[in-house]
């Protein structure tokens, strides 16, 4: 076990550098002068050469790149040239509210996939598999924003359940309950597609191991239905869903750009979004490589989970 651990830890350096450059180079593909965006209504060619030459913009773009690798390797992801702040300051304080959100979405998304795929599998062609289907279908379907839109027209709007924007409450609020009743409407938008997917990948696996030759043994020995399908056909099952939910688990960090915009949720995505629109490229790097890197490990625990349950893994 220690040796796979050791392989996939170096295995990630590559990676991290390959992000780290293609992160680099299409942030500078942006059209636009930062310089000039950041001056605004003092943009004179003379200010711009100036901001140019102190924020180092004047140098040969592999120049620049390795200047800015040099600073990450001691902890300096520069300052952001709108908030006049470090950028990992910036960055920590928002990704701990994606984090808060995309964990949420994601594990409702699981006991929710996982639950529905299991019910599926063993109730097939029956009325609960065909109900199943048809929501994991509209669910995949819909773009997350257009749900994020219908859940406020509902639950916000209409029934005022819940509150449409931010993560707590302009006037008063700030406790636990309070945070809780603003995520439950992005987490659950947030979720559905992922729910969707891996209700599918279970259902399919599901009935896949409920085919073999040892669940038919199990049966012919009298073992119950509920241990032969949890205990038995589950496990083996879930080997071959985890991969998928790791993939998941990046399709959630890149749907809470979305989810944070329409809900007002004040993380990573929402901060991405404005310091994209206003030529901040250090943060927008910065920003970028740390949810990158996020999901780089969340698959590498991920894999190391999956190694646990199937020591052929780490063959």
């Amino acid at each position: 076990m220690w040796n796979y651990l050791l392989r996939r830890l170096l295995g990630i350096i590559p990676v991290i550098v390959g992000l780290s450059l293609i992160v680099f180079l299409l942030m500078a593909m942006i059209p636009g002068n930062p310089a000039q965006a950041l001056l605004g209504a003092f943009a004179t060619p003379e200010n711009v050469a100036r901001v140019s030459a102190e924020l180092g913009l004047d140098k040969p773009l592999w120049q620049q790149y390795f200047i800015w690798v040099n600073n990450l390797l001691h902890g300096d992801f520069g300052r952001s040239y709108v908030l006049n702040r470090p950028v990992i300051d910036e960055v920590l304080e928002r990704l701990s509210a994606t984090l808060l959100l995309g964990g949420c979405a994601l594990l409702l998304s699981v006991i929710l996939g996982l639950l529905a795929g299991v019910t599926s599998a063993v109730r097939q062609f029956g009325w609960g598999d065909r109900l199943i289907t048809l929501l994991v279908l509209i669910g995949i379907s819909l773009p997350s924003f257009l749900i994020g839109l219908l859940m406020i027209m509902l639950f916000a709007v209409s029934l005022r359940w819940f509150p449409a924007s931010g993560m707590f409450a302009i006037y008063g609020g700030g406790d636990a309950l309070d945070l809780l009743h603003h995520l439950t409407l992005p987490a659950i938008t947030l979720a559905i597609v992922a729910t969707g997917v891996i209700a599918r990948l279970t259902r399919t696996a599901m009935l896949e191991v409920l085919r073999q030759d040892y669940i038919r043994t199990a049966r012919a020995k009298g073992v119950s239905e509920r241990r032969v399908i949890w205990r038995h056909a589950f496990r083996v099952a879930l080997v071959s869903v985890i991969p998928a939910i790791g993939i998941q688990a990046g399709f959630v960090l890149g749907g809470a750009v979305y989810i944070e915009t329409v809900f007002q949720w004040p993380g990573l995505g929402a901060m991405l979004v404005k310091a994209v629109s206003t030529r901040d490229l250090l943060l927008v790097q910065g920003g970028v490589l740390v949810a990158a890197i996020a999901y780089v490990l969340i698959n590498l625990l991920t894999d190391i989970v999956q190694a646990c349950l199937d020591p052929r893994v780490k063959s």
